[in-house]
């Protein structure tokens, strides 16, 4: 048979200009011509007040310290600038400072050694939907919702020399032991409680997190033959990346900003020091040594970036590999 004779292809007529497929810019500027002058007023105001709130309360005080911290200044003469005087002052000629940092540090050595594990233990615990799950939950989230001055005061009575319930249950009323006024312990009696408050939250979210887990990788590695720890330890664990960076960011924040407990409990003296108390202390005490006390913050500031920055570097290496 003969084969059936096709007709030669026809060559497509050229697209005229601006016919072919739209370009980004075009579909960019079509999505944008959308929106009507009230919806784009709507979204500048929703994006530009957080914004410009963000600008003055966050960025605008941060450098605003960063730029003081370089001067002399009381709040009321003129402001004078000194360089790097301030932050040698401090490092060299202020008693204070290298046990607040030490306080500091032991703070957040406490809250990330002790308190966070701790923490995340419990929500493992919690997340086998024992019974009474949901008043654990309850009780150990409770004290997150007491501020740190709250909790300062629940020192006082519980920790208190002469009234305090410690003393009362260790049977000490008559040789009782001085929990927040001997510089040797006091710190660790507040951390205790400050540990007790940073447990419950850490604890739920650890406890979303695990909830978020797939399934089906725990059951895989229980038909490969992994353990219960093995299976958290290799494969649940890895899973709350996010959550981990969450806690670490959270751990960092509370170990380095704490002031109210202590201020409430001896205004940060007697082996409480801390650095933010002696920020306080020279901005609004009595000195009014404003750039002194910037400069502090500034240290302050720059020990938890640190902290932050070297972990998450870390996080992105591990992601990227």
């Amino acid at each position: 048979m003969n084969p059936i004779p096709t007709a030669p292809p026809v060559d497509s007529p050229p697209a005229p200009d601006g016919a072919g497929p739209p370009t980004r810019r075009q579909r960019r500027r079509r999505r944008v011509g959308r929106f009507t002058p009230r919806d784009i007023a709507v979204i500048g105001l929703l994006l530009g007040l957080p914004l410009l709130l963000d600008l003055a309360l966050i960025w605008g005080p941060a450098l605003a310290s960063i730029g003081l911290s370089f001067t002399s200044w009381n709040g009321i003469s003129e402001i004078e600038p000194v360089g790097l005087d301030n932050y040698v002052n401090i490092v060299s000629n202020y008693p204070p400072f290298w046990p607040a940092v030490r306080h500091n540090l032991l703070w957040l050595a406490f809250l990330g050694l002790v308190a966070t594990p701790f923490g995340l233990f419990l929500a493992v615990l919690l997340d086998r939907e024992m019974r009474f799950t949901r008043f654990y939950q309850t009780a150990f989230y409770l004290p997150v919702v007491l501020s740190l001055a709250v909790v300062g005061f629940i020192a006082q009575l519980i920790f208190s020399r002469d009234y305090g319930a410690a003393n009362a249950i260790l049977g000490r009323t008559d040789n009782p032991i001085d929990w927040l006024g001997d510089p040797s312990i006091n710190l660790w009696s507040v951390l205790l409680l400050v540990g007790w408050r940073h447990v419950g939250y850490v604890m739920l979210l650890y406890l979303a997190g695990l909830k978020a887990v797939d399934p089906s990788l725990k059951e895989a590695a229980a038909i490969d033959g992994a353990g219960e720890v093995q299976t958290f330890f290799r494969v649940v664990f890895p899973a709350l990346r996010p959550v981990n960076v969450i806690v670490l960011v959270i751990t960092v924040i509370e170990g380095l900003r704490a002031f109210d407990i202590v201020y409430a409990i001896n205004r940060g003296r007697n082996g409480l020091e801390l650095l933010s108390v002696l920020v306080t202390d020279n901005i609004v005490g009595e000195a009014s040594r404003i750039g002194y006390g910037s400069a502090i913050a500034v240290i302050l500031l720059l020990i938890s970036t640190g902290f932050i920055a070297v972990y998450l570097v870390q996080v992105f290496r591990r992601d990227e590999a």
